[in-house]
């Protein structure tokens, strides 16, 4: 690898912002894939992988890494090196904060391919029931990515809800409308409780 290419794949561009970690892939069969570092610095690598998600475990790593190479076929059958450095970019710039999020975000990563991958096949034909399948399949895994997008939501906030409590002030002899209003079909406005002021 040249020195050029080299210096393309450090992890810092500009000394702020941090290369989203890149994976290469050596494919032998349909079954067997070897990921190895873009730069051939496999011990710093391996760490960047470790830190992007967040584990210490180099199995889990490992395993992960596999499970993204796994979901990023293409249509066709060919696995997609830029799809699995995408998961990976996907998963880093998510900045999760313990193993729990991370594991949610290496299934997002996952659900997310597969999606596009499904979705990348209605251009193919073979028929309407065979798209119907697929739409199927596609409309359950952008369903189940919203469904993860929103735990991951509420593990960040902590399953907390925002709620507004506002205060209202009548000075005496006023008077206070609470309720919706809005405008019915007579061009009137729908019933509220008009309250006097002393009573608030």
């Amino acid at each position: 690898m040249s020195q050029k290419q080299r210096q393309a794949n450090r992890p810092v561009t500009d000394g702020k912002i941090p290369r989203p970690v890149r994976v290469r892939l050596q494919v032998k069969n349909y079954y067997e894939v070897r990921p190895y570092p873009p730069d051939g610095q496999n011990r710093e690598w391996w760490q960047r992988l470790k830190n992007a998600l967040g584990i210490a475990s180099s199995d889990f790593v490992y395993c992960s890494l596999m499970q993204l190479i796994a979901a990023a076929k293409l249509p066709g059958g060919r696995i997609s090196e830029m799809a699995v450095s995408s998961s990976l970019a996907f998963i880093e710039t998510a900045k999760h904060r313990d193993e729990i999020e991370s594991a949610l975000l290496i299934q997002m990563a996952c659900t997310h391919t597969a999606a596009m991958r499904v979705l990348a096949t209605f251009d193919e034909g073979h028929g309407c029931q065979r798209n119907a399948l697929r739409a199927s399949a596609a409309s359950r895994l952008l369903r189940a990515y919203a469904t993860q997008v929103e735990t991951l939501r509420r593990l960040k906030n902590g399953g907390s809800q925002i709620v507004r409590v506002e205060h209202v002030h009548v000075n005496e002899g006023g008077q206070a409308l609470i309720g919706n209003v809005s405008k019915d079909g007579s061009g009137g406005e729908s019933e509220a409780k008009i309250t006097d002021g002393p009573e608030l």
